[in-house]
């Protein structure tokens, strides 16, 4: 800085220094926000433990061991920092870089506390197992507030913190326990039921599978601990128990505990990972309270200011350092230059470049990701400055060439390729997006594999995974009706393939003269479902569809007779209906055409359907086959149609043909699939709806690759499609929707003494030399047929010969097996270890399996010389196949039982491990894809075909092209050979396909980086993260801080295109914002405690007013808990003497969302589902939309099940589980909540059988009047299940009370629902007098519904008081905004959006009716009228407009114009007061038709301006509104004073002429508005305890509840 301006900041300082008042009024402020959870505290040792399970479960039992050897010194360890430090110490080792530093940011996030709530929930259910000193009546109370417990702690049980939960008992003392170690026997046969396992628990690797079980719930660190862990894992290692450990700490325990294993565990955990915004509020409208400034509890704040920040120019720190005697005046005039920075207005020119200049100013700093969250996070203070800064051409230049090819201000962002979400990003997500690569980069650098191949692995996608596969049917016998290129009846029909691309009227199609579809049915014609099949299609070719319709024909009979292994030749005989129809088909068709074989069909169909009184489902008999036949052919044949039957009858051609058709049905699969429809091979539902649905989703494929060239006039569609896609066989198990199961194969094949490693692998004859891309391994339990059956399977499969895959054997057998099964698996070891080389060693094997099924099969204990004549058959056999059976001799005899026993009960442990089954398994793992259960009739070896040639091409292939092109470095050579590089393809391929990540990527290279990226390289990272941000954006305020995170733990390579907007006309950013993340630094050094982390805003504007929103992960629903300042409209300089403004959120509930499809139809909207736990299954409930069938409900971390609701629900509908249909025993599904990202929940529902036709949602109307009586409607049945769980009260009750008993302050009736919103301290303010006025003119029983997101603090706390003083219910209700639903961003459009767009799913299912009231009305009538209005069947009821105040007509936009037209002659409607029928509602689907129009006209910026307002009057003539008479709602703004005598309420609407503020509205307008105002301000003082206002009133309030005052107040009127 030169001479001068010093001289001039000199004279600055001297010219304020005397000053002083101006000084203190301006002294800066500063605003801070933290967040916890609403659980209670969790131990970070335990949190440490779970964190390295993650990584591998083995070092979870590592990390106990090493805590428990460790020597602890308690003096060495006393504050928190220290523990955290001790902790870390003694977990990094286990790790490598960079998994280590990511493992201590983690437990510095606590991310793992859930896990260990989540047993907290286990530990309770437990111990309320087995009830112990009546603690049970205090849970119920404790349940009934807060139904998802997440607020309880675990009390311990009489004092003891551990304890061992058997099934049958809990044992509370060791000695208890090694007694019960000494005599288990008593267990194993017991009756007690076994507690669940999860694939979460912890147990012990020395367990064994079959044991009784044992799981101990306690904490690292308490002395009980060390003592039941010692006595468990010894009794594991002995066989005794299968030893599981869930880690809980329960209250009270915390003392007889080391020191540091408390850390965490006393206060509530504090929460990092989120962002605060304050933004300018918009003021046009003055909305502030008036009320006296609250004093608020003065916590200033540790933090010191950022004296290197540069303000206005100066460098504070360095003008300190040159005059520290200057101190108090140089920090007065920063404080001075601070309170003037804010910009929230600047001129367009000087805005121009703003996003430019910010690129220069990033990219040219020392530290670029500090810079850019620097700018983006103050850019209010920042943006002056940097609106002059010059601007380089080169920077300039770049930005211009970039968006050439990426619209300007997109931001993407990618990690290792993979494309994620940046509007849904959070740390939580991110971290977990980069731990799974890390780890896998961790877990192939042990496999050898050099460095830049795992980087390359990594980085490169796998081809998209498309789970569209195609069933080439080209070689089946299919008997196409028609050819539309050929056939004289399309003759007139276009052939231009171009018509394809022509626009036509929705449902229209395109008949053009190309084969571009084929409709193959594949059916059994002698059942129902293939005749009419039939008549379907006859009926569509006939009315000219686009379609090439064929049909491939089989006979059930006899295929089930291939599966049963017993096709016999049963003589020439019809004794086979479909096998008869089957025949003559073929016969017609080939003597008459094919138009009379499918007559003949139609022919079949309908004298089946006569001969039974026109009943459709009436079944087929001879004579109908037998006069069909004679019907359809006797016009066209001289000889009686009769001696042709008996001709037919001894005809062999006919009947060779029927069966091969049969046969290859059933070697495709198709049989699987009863009476399906091949849509260009895509397997659809026969019906008409399905294939039009099927046919618009081919059109468009069809129309991408015609516009794109790849479809030509002379391609053969169907070719292209089977060539790209086509698969030989179908298999449901196989091919199905739902994504497979994969296991990670890598970390058991290193394992010290993993299972994979014994694995000698069987090969295809002369193969075995040869590298194999895939590997089958086979799970075969030998004592069980279907396991032989998989076995023989797997034998033929390589026998039929397959070039790219092995067969590892992995036998397993029950307890009990018999020495012949041993002997069994010896010789299949000995055999693939010795001989798996000599030619014919899969057919000794084969007549191996056939020798063992045929005589030692199952078979009762026979003469011990028995075993050496099963030996000496093996040598026979091996013999005759050119094995030397020298080896056998040798080997067999002296075998050691016990060993392969302990073979096979290792085998049991891994399977137990990746399946959760204990016996009885028989499996295929592909590449760690898992086939299980196995149908051992239909599961063929053309399926393990088909699964080799899936996985190959999906997901192999990639991984051998870049596995092949290595360099291998520190390998042995004699290592190196097919065998190693198969073993590493298989535990690659198997790692990468557990990988959670999109399939989509961007090509980032092409975007230029020399003057506007920022470029952070590592070369040793396994991560790269490729970016394109534009820095002046929401996404880059959260993003530039998670990444500046990431690059402080793990140093990814970074590179991030900067993309502005050009050309800005107002302000990109108009709020402040800060990224918290937890660090080191908030553990004490001094104490236990932890500091939570805090966003905190040093130096606010004090004359803007700023509203506080908090930026949370998607799943987080986040409540104020202490704020004594108005949130909404914070306005600093009315702060007085506190320095800083504080507020503490609580993360309330995680969101569990979903959703629910049904096969081939649309959403099951309106099916109800409910949530609880295995105990009580109803805590939560909802509706599934038929948006998306999408539906969330609130949770908190435990073990819950999700079902189906009693009712119409679960009697139309089933949870399908698996893949191959349905498991009626599933009847909930299991949903673990054990971190901080919530889940998504997919899943599939059916209808019963029987009930396919019924219809879920049945209006009043339709119901029969008998169903009426018994009152079995959706809606009657909602009373039975969903009451008792909605009141906050002592009792649950329903929402809708119809006793006629006395209720709440002597109110009678049925109570009256009202609803309302309000946020800020001004409409809390309004919102009690509005509740003070419902209050004394209705005399039923009130109830007040909330929406909770937005209230205050103390509105929370005193709503409960005011409930009970003047005898209303109330409750606080909450919805968190769908992902999908397009988002708004200013918080008063979002609170409009609660007031329309959800009514039908944020009210309990059992609430019938609801009236919305504004917060800022005043009610002056019974609101039990308009409660009881005949409302005339219509869903919502709003009051018009009123249009006699003619001041206001040039503002009725409605009049004119758009909304004219739109209207046609229906009323605007006003929406600040209005009924909602929910049960109509609901039937209708309002609400989803409600967000259907949302969602189209909300992105339109200039549409929906008054949101809640436009939205239902814009959708009247679909959703219809009812008008309700004018008196009930009066606004001066829009109504003459002439109506104001009449008026039932009177709310307070803008003044769009004089916006006039709410307050001076308010008390000029409404008579009563300030004697109610004044009631309801004493009321809040006395019970809140501010002193504001006179404690005593001059004349007492009215009583509310009195007869006369209520008397009194109507005459008013």
């Amino acid at each position: 800085m030169g001479f001068r301006s010093a001289c001039f900041l000199l004279i600055l300082i001297l010219g304020i220094a005397p000053t002083p008042i101006l000084a203190h009024t301006r002294r800066p402020k500063n605003v801070q926000a933290a967040l916890r959870a609403k659980w209670s505290g969790t131990p970070l040792l335990l949190e440490a433990g779970e964190l390295l399970s993650k990584e591998e479960q083995r070092l979870f039992w590592d990390f106990i061991d090493i805590w428990l050897n460790a020597g602890h010194d308690d003096a060495q360890s006393r504050s928190a920092k220290d523990c955290v430090k001790k902790i870390l110490e003694h977990s990094r080792p286990l790790l490598r870089e960079p998994l280590a530093s990511l493992f201590e940011f983690s437990l510095i996030l606590r991310s793992a506390s859930p896990a260990l709530v989540l047993y907290r929930q286990l530990a309770h259910d437990s111990l309320s197992s087995f009830p112990h000193d009546g603690e049970t009546d205090t849970d119920a109370e404790i349940t009934k507030l807060d139904p998802l417990r997440a607020g309880v702690s675990l009390k311990s049980p009489g004092g003891k913190c551990c304890w061992v939960d058997t099934g049958d008992n809990l044992i509370f003392d060791v000695p208890e326990l090694l007694l019960w170690l000494q005599t288990p026997e008593k267990l194993v046969g017991g009756s007690f039921q076994r507690p669940e396992l999860f694939d979460f628990d912890h147990v012990h690797f020395d367990s064994s599978v079959g044991s009784p079980l044992a799981i101990l719930y306690g904490a690292l660190g308490t002395s009980c601990f060390k003592e039941f862990h010692a006595a468990l894992v010894g009794a594991a290692k002995q066989g005794k128990v299968n030893y599981v450990l869930r880690p809980v700490l329960p209250a009270g325990c915390e003392t007889n505990f080391g020191h540091c294993g408390s850390v965490g565990a006393s206060e509530p955990v504090n929460l990092g990972g989120y962002g605060v915004e304050l933004a300018f509020k918009n003021m046009e409208y003055k909305a502030m309270d008036d009320s006296t400034i609250k004093k608020g509890v003065t916590l200033e704040d540790p933090h010191t200011e950022d004296l290197s920040q540069e303000v206005r120019g100066f460098i504070f720190s360095k003008i300190l350092e040159r005059k520290p005697e200057l101190t108090s005046e140089i920090m007065t005039f920063r404080d001075y230059l601070l309170s003037s920075t804010v910009s929230d207005t600047l001129d367009v020119w000087e805005l121009k470049d703003v996003g430019h200049q910010t690129v220069q100013r990033i990219v040219r700093a020392s530290d670029p990701l500090q810079s850019m969250q620097d700018i983006n996070q103050n850019f209010p203070n920042i943006v002056s400055s940097l609106s002059r800064m010059k601007l380089d051409d080169s920077v300039q230049d770049e930005i211009m060439a970039n968006q050439r090819m990426i619209p300007p201000g997109k931001s993407l962002m990618a990690i290792n390729g993979a494309l994620v979400n940046v509007e849904d990003i959070d740390l939580y997500l991110l971290i977990d997006l980069v731990h799974q690569d890390l780890l896998l980069a961790d877990q192939f650098s042990k496999l050898k594999i050099p460095y830049s191949t795992v980087r390359k692995l990594l980085s490169t996608s796998p081809p998209s995974e498309s789970t569209m596969f195609r069933v080439d049917f080209r070689i089946a016998h299919v008997h196409y009706l028609n050819n539309l290129e050929e056939d004289a009846k399309y003759k007139r029909w276009r052939s231009n393939l171009n018509e394809i691309l022509m626009p036509v009227f929705p449902g229209q199609l395109r008949q053009i003269r190309k084969n571009l579809f084929h409709a193959v049915f594949v059916l059994d014609p002698a059942t129902i479902c293939g005749l009419e099949s039939i008549d379907m299609i006859i009926s569509l070719y006939e009315n000219n569809f686009p379609v090439r319709f064929g049909i491939v024909l089989y006979s059930s009979k006899y295929i089930m007779q291939l599966e049963n292994h017993s096709a016999k030749e049963d003589g020439d005989k019809f004794e086979d209906l479909s096998d008869m129809i089957i025949r003559l088909f073929s016969y017609i068709k080939e003597n008459h055409g094919i138009q009379l074989a499918f007559e003949f069909l139609s022919n079949v169909n309908k004298l089946r359907v006569e001969s039974d009184d026109h009943v459709d489902d009436a079944d087929l008999e001879l004579h109908h086959v037998e006069g069909a036949f004679v019907e359809t052919i006797l016009p066209k044949v001289k000889s009686p149609p009769q001696e042709i039957l008996i001709k037919l009858e001894k005809e062999t051609e006919l009947k060779k043909l029927s069966q091969k058709s049969s046969m290859l049905v059933f070697k495709l699969g198709w049989s699987k699939i009863h009476c399906s429809l091949l849509m260009n091979g895509l397997v659809i539902d026969p019906t008409e709806e399905a294939l039009l649905n099927a046919l618009n989703d081919e059109t468009q494929r069809i129309q991408e690759q015609v516009y794109y060239g790849q479809i030509k006039s002379h391609t053969d569609v169907l070719a292209k499609f089977l060539s790209e896609a086509g698969i030989q066989r179908y298999n449901p198990r196989i091919i199905s929707d739902n994504k497979p199961r994969f296991i990670s194969l890598s970390t058991f094949i290193f394992g010290e003494a993993s299972v994979l490693n014994d694995i000698e692998y069987l090969h295809s004859p002369g193969t075995m030399d040869d590298l194999k891309p895939v590997t089958h391994l086979l799970a075969v339990d030998v004592t069980s047929g279907s396991g032989m059956q998989l076995l023989r399977q797997g034998l033929t499969y390589l026998r039929e010969g397959s070039k790219d895959a092995r067969i590892g054997l992995l036998f397993s057998a029950n307890q009990s097996t018999d020495s012949f099964g041993l002997l069994f698996v010896k010789v299949f070891e000995i055999t693939s270890s010795s001989y798996s080389h000599k030619k014919n060693v899969l057919d000794f094997l084969d007549q191996l399996c056939s020798l063992y099924q045929q005589k030692y099969f199952h078979t009762s204990l026979v003469e011990v010389d028995s075993t050496q004549a099963f030996i000496d058959k093996v040598c026979e056999l091996a013999e005759t196949n050119g094995l030397p059976s020298k080896g056998y001799r040798s080997a067999l005899p002296e075998f050691s039982a016990d060993e392969v026993r302990r073979h096979l009960s290792k085998v049991k442990f891994f399977l137990h491990r990746v399946l959760g089954s204990e016996s009885g398994v028989n499996a295929v793992f592909t590449n760690g894809r898992v086939t299980y259960p196995i149908d051992e009739s239909t599961f063929l070896s053309a399926d393990l075909l088909l699964l080799e040639s899936i996985e190959f091409k999906q997901r192999t292939k990639y991984i051998l092209e870049i596995i092949e092109e290595v360099k291998w470095q520190d390998v042995d050579p004699d290592i190196l050979t097919s065998k190693f590089i198969s073993d590493i393809v298989m535990a690659v391929s198997s790692s990468m396909a557990m990988r959670e990540r999109s399939s989509e990527s961007v090509r980032f290279e092409i975007l230029n980086d020399q003057h506007s990226a920022i470029i952070l390289q590592n070369e040793n990272s396994s991560i790269h993260i490729d970016a394109c941000l534009d820095p002046l954006s929401p996404t880059s305020q959260k993003l530039s801080g998670i990444l500046r995170v990431l690059w402080k733990y793990i140093q990814p390579s970074m590179r991030i295109v900067l993309n502005p907007l050009s050309s800005l006309a107002d302000l990109p950013l108009k709020n402040y914002y800060r990224y918290v993340v937890p660090s080191m630094d908030d553990f004490s050094s001094a104490d236990s405690s932890i500091n939570d982390p805090k966003a905190f805003f040093a130096n606010m504007p004090l004359s803007k007013t700023l509203t506080m929103n908090l930026d949370v992960p998607e799943p987080w629903l986040v409540e104020p808990v202490i704020a004594v300042h108005d949130l909404d409209n914070i306005l600093l300089e009315n702060l007085g003497d506190t320095r800083t403004l504080q507020a503490v959120f609580e993360l309330e509930a995680l969101v569990l969302t979903g959703h629910c499809s049904e096969k081939d139809h649309d959403p099951p909207r309106g099916l109800q589902l409910i949530l609880g736990t295995k105990t009580t299954p109803h805590l939560v409930d909802t509706i599934v939309m038929a948006n998306l069938g999408y539906w969330q409900m609130k949770v908190s971390p435990g073990v819950w099940f999700l079902q189906l609701a009693p009712g119409r629900s679960s009697e139309l509908y089933i949870l399908k589980e698996g893949v191959d249909g349905i498991q009626n025993k599933q009847s909930s599904k299991l949903i673990t909540i054990n971190d901080l990202r919530g889940k998504v929940v997919h899943m599939d529902v059916v209808k019963r059988k029987g009930k396919e036709h019924e219809k879920l949602l049945i209006s009043d109307d339709d119901e029969d009047p008998q169903d009426k009586k018994k009152g079995s409607s959706w809606n009657s049945n909602l009373l039975k299940w969903a009451s008792g769980f909605i009141g906050s009260n002592e009792q649950p009750k329903n929402a809708e009370t119809n006793s006629p008993e006395k209720g709440r302050g002597g109110r009678r009736g049925k109570t009256i629902n009202i609803f309302s919103i309000a946020s800020g301290h001004l409409y809390e303010r309004f919102l009690k007098i509005m509740i003070l006025s419902v209050l004394k003119k209705t005399q039923r029983p009130v109830k007040f519904w909330f929406i909770k997101n937005y209230l205050s603090p103390p509105f929370k706390d005193l709503i409960p008081h005011m409930a009970q003083e003047y005898g209303f219910e109330c409750e606080l209700i909450t919805y968190k905004w769908p992902t999908w639903l397009h988002k708004q961003k200013e918080k008063q459009r979002i609170i409009w959006a609660y007031k329309i767009l959800f009514l039908d799913v944020i009210f309990p299912l059992s609430l019938e009716k609801v009236i919305f009231v504004d917060a800022d009305q005043v009610v002056r009538a019974d609101m039990g009228e308009l409660y009881d209005m005949d409302i005339k069947g219509k869903p919502l009821a709003y009051t018009p407009f009123c249009d006699n105040n003619k001041e206001m007509d040039g503002y009725r936009f409605w009049r004119q114009g758009f909304w004219k037209d739109h209207l046609r002659g229906k009323p605007y409607h006003i929406s600040a007061l209005y009924v909602v029928d929910l049960k109509k509602f609901r039937e209708t689907a309002a609400g989803d038709n409600l967000r259907v129009f949302y969602e189209t006209l909300s992105k339109d910026p200039n549409s929906l301006a008054n949101l809640d307002q436009d939205l239902p009057n814009y959708a009247q003539h679909i959703v219809p509104i009812f008008s309700l008479p004018q008196e009930w709602l009066w606004c001066e703004s829009w109504c003459g004073n002439a109506t104001k005598l009449k008026a039932k309420t009177i709310d307070l609407c803008n003044n769009p002429m004089t916006k006039e503020p709410k307050l001076q509205g308010a008390r000029r307008i409404v008579s009563e508005w300030p004697d109610l105002d004044l009631e309801a301000s004493r009321f809040t003082a006395r019970i809140l305890g501010d002193d504001l206002e006179p404690m005593q009133s001059p004349k007492q309030s009215k009583d509310l509840t009195s007869e006369d005052s209520l008397k009194e107040d109507k005459a008013e009127l």
